[in-house]
């Protein structure tokens, strides 16, 4: 084991020390990499950026993250890492994703989606060996199964046919993906059964260094217009023989072991590229205020105030859905899917938004100061997976929503207040545990329950009164979804028509995402006095309700002005547009 196992490889804190560890961890990596306008910093965006233009890894920058031992993030903490809770492992991710997407990819989060199945089903032995090879400073590539709608990293996929010994060998061939050429572990969604169906598939975990001559070939690397710094290239197997110890979990398992990973995947994706658009708004901040001594110009107060609120509902969003996959496993699936569904969609209608303020600023693609929004541009679709990536949460919420509307809408308890508020008590994430059907929809429960409590407070005037309407409005907007999906037929049945049941999928995710700001905003407990005001949960609501077209109250001036005035404050303290406020390097 290298000495950076020997060094990240040691008893994790107490659970209730968890949550101020990850924030130290993600503080001392802040730190390491300095400040990203700093055109000498080697791991600047100005060194960054250069790297994205020769379409080449950022090398220093690789070199020190692979010194502070951050892969063992990606290592449950029973097998020696890191990880206790999804929320805790992406705020321990957001510096490196604040400056580059294709980095924290290339050099992060990717490990996690290829292990993930492993440590929902791994054997001891296969769990102990995949944490070796992180903890070691490696890499864990996976090898995606081919999805309907399928994009350049989501096509085509391996087969795996029975060998004479209990083994398989493995055919195919795939040309984008990332990390092929330099991953240590390699691990491999294949098709099992030519039929389709969900045991169609199943999950193997290989050792690259183990392949036979002739059985594997590596191909040329393929430019991509997102995430250019990034490494994607392919691999060719021919009869590459795999072990019969290396099948993780059970024959035909791969299709259920996807679904329930995806999770996870899906809401950190979330949970992370909100630091990345956190960069692209600092830069319209300094476009609008540079060379001012008064206030921002009022034409600008709109788009920056917009795109706050917007990040703050994105964060609320993401950080529920990366608590729930602790604290309600196995019910967690559709909130994920729906957060992914809306997050990126918010995100790239912000970067449109923030366009408009940094002018012809935002073409200086090279500029520390302003380069953010090009390299975000680019790099967002393929984070998020384009099409393919919505189209799958499209797949996953649509057959739930006739049976939520029947059963389980305006009829359940809301869910536990941790899940809004954190704190030393909840659970950590459990890969086994993850759900994949049933299990009902605690977020409308707590919207329901939010508007029921601020139903007093209609009559009071002011921020706390328009949030009171907003509440009601989204309730309102659910029974409708309700009225409408009740006695659809199910998706793919005759008669069904997709493209109204993907237009009921779009009201539902922003109807969760609503559920998610009001929770957020109710679990303050004023020690943060901005978050713990009704301003921004107002504004953002009022932005939400504006997409869905249901009737939203004027925004109060003063929200307007609160909400700009914390901006500025923020952006003047260096301190960041999430829900933490975290200080950033300077």
């Amino acid at each position: 084991m290298s000495a950076i196992a020997e060094t990240v490889k040691a008893p994790v804190a107490p659970q209730g020390r968890w949550e101020a560890d990850a924030r130290a961890r993600a503080d001392r990596l802040e730190a390491l990499l300095g400040d990203p306008y700093d055109p000498a910093n080697p791991h600047g965006l100005g060194a960054l950026f250069a790297a994205d233009g020769r379409r080449t890894p950022p090398a220093a920058t690789e070199e020190l993250l692979s010194g502070t031992g951050l892969a063992a993030e990606f290592v449950p903490a029973e097998e020696g890492g890191l990880l206790t809770r999804a929320d805790l492992l992406a705020r321990a991710l957001r510096p490196v994703f604040r400056r580059d997407v294709a980095l924290g990819f290339g050099h992060g989060i990717t490990s996690l989606f290829a292990t993930g199945a492993v440590w929902a089903a791994g054997t001891s032995a296969q769990r102990r060996d995949l944490a070796d090879v992180l903890l070691g400073g490696g890499r864990a590539a996976i090898l995606h199964h081919e999805l309907a709608h399928a994009n350049a990293i989501l096509r085509d996929e391996f087969t795996a046919r029975p060998a004479e010994d209990g083994g398989h060998r493995l055919h195919g061939r795939k040309e984008v993906i990332i990390n092929a050429s330099r991953a240590d572990a390699q691990v491999v969604y294949a098709r099992t059964d030519p039929a389709r169906g969900p045991r169609s598939h199943s999950v193997f975990l290989l050792d690259p260094a183990e392949a036979g001559p002739g059985a594997v070939r590596h191909l040329a690397r393929v430019e991509t217009t997102g995430m250019r710094g990034a490494l994607f290239s392919g691999l060719e197997f021919t009869g590459r023989y795999v072990p019969a110890d290396a099948l993780v979990g059970g024959v035909g398992d791969g299709v259920t072991l996807a679904l329930r990973t995806f999770q996870v995947n899906r809401s950190l994706i979330c949970g992370v590229v909100v630091a990345a658009a956190d960069t692209v708004l600092r830069s319209a901040v300094r476009a609008a205020t540079t060379g001012r001594t008064g206030p921002v110009a009022r034409r600008w107060h709109k788009a920056l105030t917009g795109v706050f609120a917007d990040l703050l509902a994105c964060d609320s969003m993401a950080t529920v859905a990366l608590r729930a996959l602790g604290l309600l496993p196995d019910r967690a699936h559709v909130l994920a899917a729906a957060v992914k569904y809306a997050v990126p969609d918010l995100l790239r209608e912000n970067l449109e938004e923030l366009a408009t303020v940094l002018g012809g600023r935002g073409y200086q693609h090279d500029s520390p100061e302003y380069g953010a929004l090009g390299k975000l541009v680019r790099d967002l679709p393929v984070a998020g997976l384009g099409h393919a990536g919505t189209a799958s949460c499209q797949a996953v919420i649509v057959p739930q929503l006739p049976w939520l509307a029947e059963h389980a809408w305006f009829a359940e308890q809301e869910p536990p207040p941790e899940l809004f508020r954190g704190g030393p008590l909840l659970p950590p994430l459990d890969y086994t545990a993850l759900g994949i059907a049933g299990g009902g929809d605690f977020m409308a429960a707590s919207l329901v329950a939010s508007t029921d409590r601020l139903a007093a407070a209609r009559g009071v005037g002011g921020r706390i009164a328009a949030l009171a309407q907003l509440a009601e409005a989204f309730t309102a907007e659910l029974r409708a979804l309700r009225d409408a999906c009740r006695g659809l037929p199910p998706a793919g049945a005759a008669g069904a028509d997709t493209a109204a049941l993907c237009v009921l999928s779009d009201r539902y995710s922003l109807i969760v995402g609503a559920a998610a700001v009001l929770g957020v905003w109710e679990a303050q407990d004023g020690t943060d006095p901005f978050l713990a005001d009704a301003a921004w949960a107002v504004l953002a609501l009022s932005r939400i309700g504006a997409r869905l077209g249901i009737p939203v109250p004027d925004v109060p001036d003063e929200c307007t002005r609160q909400v700009l005035d914390e901006l500025i404050r923020r952006y003047r303290s260096g301190h960041s547009f999430d829900l933490d406020a975290t200080l950033l390097a300077q």
